[in-house]
């Protein structure tokens, strides 16, 4: 065998007890207590080992521009202002090294797959995507990159637009997105960005109902032509910020239509606890939709990063595990099984949305995962446990060193 990780506790197998992971090819072979096999040893001394963490919702095309914005007022629209600003002087070296940063800093705290979201429009033009397109052989040996490209800022009011996104798709881009608050026709934009997908065979993920009150919802027109394109299980959504300011009944009667429909839904913690609420002064909006309500619905739901360094979101070091913990707080989140999910949420439910078929610690699966200095997930989640190793198909790809007290003599 390639390696044999020994004394390994996997989540919700053998009882919790440790067992070895036999790894050939790329693939896991064997798991079991003992295992009989020669090849490269390691020994990870009871410790957790957990699928490798999946960034649903990204932008590394403007993530690190924070010494070229204000982010001042702090709300959606100043966001959106200063980077289109800002993007007026990217270039494709520029968006290639900035997103280089951010992609090795995912690598670093575990993340073995990614999907990002690329803006296009005749300001940018392809230099955000000819930018980032390199790094999906450049990295392949550390991570599964997919490119969601979308219009930020409008796609029937920014004529040229729908053409640039056509031709994005043609160039490699896996998935078709959509920000239908910044155009002058919402629902006219979703009925395109359905008919790129259908056109494309192509997976739908979109910024979705992105504001503090629930009027005017996008959710159940994306809800209505999902069924209409048999796309269940094939559109996503993310922010939906105005579902946070339901009362329960409402929000459970949104969460069963979108189960019905098969859309699943993405929170961004960090995004959206900083945009939300800048409109009051006191008793402050989380804005935080609580998607561990919505899993009861039969919704599948991830936690994602979203924007990092810039006036959407001014800090982030990438990690999943953090962001895991973030929405533990903000949603109150205290059961057991209420936490276990919120590591699944970056895990295996994230791994559906993306719709992974090798995904897991289990025979027969990819060997991308994880070491955690933890011996369960939700140990990871609470105390913010951060992974010691990472394999991508069976190679190491990072160690991180344990931190060692140093106690007087």
């Amino acid at each position: 065998m390639d390696l044999i990780l020994r004394n390994a506790r996997i989540a919700g197998a053998n009882g919790g007890d440790p067992v070895d992971i036999g790894v050939d090819d790329g693939t896991i072979v064997a798991i079991e207590p003992g295992l009989a096999a020669d090849g490269r040893e390691m020994d990870v001394a009871g410790r957790l080992v957990a699928p490798g963490f999946i960034e649903t919702h990204i932008h590394l095309d403007k993530s690190c521009i924070l010494d070229r914005c204000k982010s001042e007022k702090g709300h959606l629209e100043e966001a959106i202002e200063q980077v289109a600003q800002a993007k007026k002087a990217f270039t494709a070296e520029d968006c290639y090294e900035r997103a280089k940063r951010t992609l090795e800093k995912c690598l670093l705290h575990g993340t073995t797959h990614m999907r990002t979201h690329l803006e296009v429009d005749p300001v940018i033009g392809h230099r955000g995507l000819d930018g980032v397109l390199p790094l999906i052989d450049e990295y392949k040996w550390a991570i599964d990159l997919e490119i969601c490209v979308f219009p930020q800022e409008g796609l029937l009011n920014n004529p040229g637009t729908d053409e640039l996104m056509v031709e994005a798709m043609k160039r490699g881009c896996k998935l078709v997105g959509a920000a239908p608050y910044t155009d002058t026709d919402p629902k006219g934009q979703i009925d395109r960005i359905f008919e790129i997908a259908r056109d494309f065979d192509a997976d739908i993920d979109m910024h979705l109902d992105f504001g503090p009150t629930h009027d005017e919802l996008d959710i159940l027109y994306v809800c209505e032509l999902t069924e209409k394109f048999n796309y269940g299980g094939r559109v996503a959504v993310g922010h939906v910020t105005k579902l946070s300011t339901m009362a329960m009944p409402q929000f459970d009667e949104i969460s069963s239509r979108l189960a019905d429909a098969g859309v699943a839904v993405t929170v961004l913690p960090s995004t959206d606890l900083f945009l939300m609420g800048r409109h009051m002064d006191h008793n402050v909006m989380r804005g935080v939709v609580p998607v561990h309500r919505m899993l009861q619905s039969g919704v599948n739901c991830s936690l994602s990063t979203n924007n990092v360094l810039n006036p959407f979101t001014p800090f982030g070091d990438c990690s999943l595990i953090r962001m895991a913990n973030i929405y533990a707080n903000i949603c109150q989140v205290g059961k057991h099984a209420d936490m276990l999910e919120c590591f699944n949420m970056v895990t295996e439910r994230s791994a559906k949305l993306l719709r992974l078929e090798d995904y897991g610690v289990a025979i027969g699966s990819a060997a991308d995962f994880v070491v955690h200095d933890c011996t369960d997930p939700v140990t990871a989640v609470a105390e913010l446990v951060p992974p010691v190793y990472g394999f991508k198909r069976g190679r190491q790809t990072f160690t991180r060193e344990s931190a060692v007290l140093h106690r007087p003599q």
